[in-house]
């Protein structure tokens, strides 16, 4: 479910890795890799979405089952409001809403439980895809490796992603996970925000 699950995109050192210097006469060796993509493709990454997918679900499933019982109830006050005191209508209202801004808060609380867990899935993802990233460009003799995502227009011969995965999923990028990625190498985002509950309150009408 990849529209409900996006992923990190890592742009290294604003978009580029730099892997070594070339020559100053010499014409330089350039990759290109989608960060983004290779991360959710791994093996490891396959397997980080369906984690996340099950923990996003079942979230999702209690939001919408306790604002469905405040729909009811809402509806319930509603059919209620003209036989009700006043006091007592503006007592149900009040309880209500109180109930309907704590799940908000609820709502809040597992967007955040979500993006902690997508952190912790992702990163040594991120650290293990650089380490890939590095033992191609040894192997190549790249001088330079740069995030599909920071180039306006990539020659298609020029993308190594493909085999970057395939780097990755052999454990090429196992020694990256022993050196701590730049905080700003990868940005994390919540997949896909739960629905936020919302439901108009109920009509506070005293009794003719």
């Amino acid at each position: 479910m990849k529209s409900s699950f996006r992923f990190v995109a890592v742009v290294v050192a604003a978009g580029a890795v730099f892997l070594g210097a070339s020559d100053a006469h010499a014409q330089s060796k350039i990759a290109v890799v989608d960060t983004q993509r290779a991360i959710m493709e791994t093996e490891d990454g396959l397997r980080a979405q369906a984690s996340l997918k099950k923990i996003f679900d079942n979230k999702q499933r209690e939001l919408d089952k306790k604002q469905e019982d405040l729909q009811k109830e809402r509806e319930d006050i509603e059919k209620q409001r003209d036989v009700l005191s006043k006091a007592a209508l503006a007592k149900r209202v009040d309880k209500w809403q109180r109930e309907m801004m704590a799940l908000q808060g609820v709502f809040v609380d597992y967007n955040k439980e979500l993006q902690k867990k997508q952190g912790e899935l992702t990163q040594p993802i991120v650290q293990k895809i650089m380490g890939a990233i590095r033992r191609l460009a040894t192997t190549e003799g790249l001088d330079m490796v740069v995030d599909k995502q920071a180039a306006p227009y990539v020659r298609s011969d020029l993308d190594v992603t493909d085999r970057i995965i395939t780097l990755y999923n052999q454990g090429a990028g196992d020694e990256g996970a022993k050196t701590p990625t730049d905080k700003k190498g990868a940005a994390s985002s919540t997949p896909s925000a739960l629905t936020m509950p919302q439901s108009t309150p109920p009509s506070l009408m005293p009794k003719n």
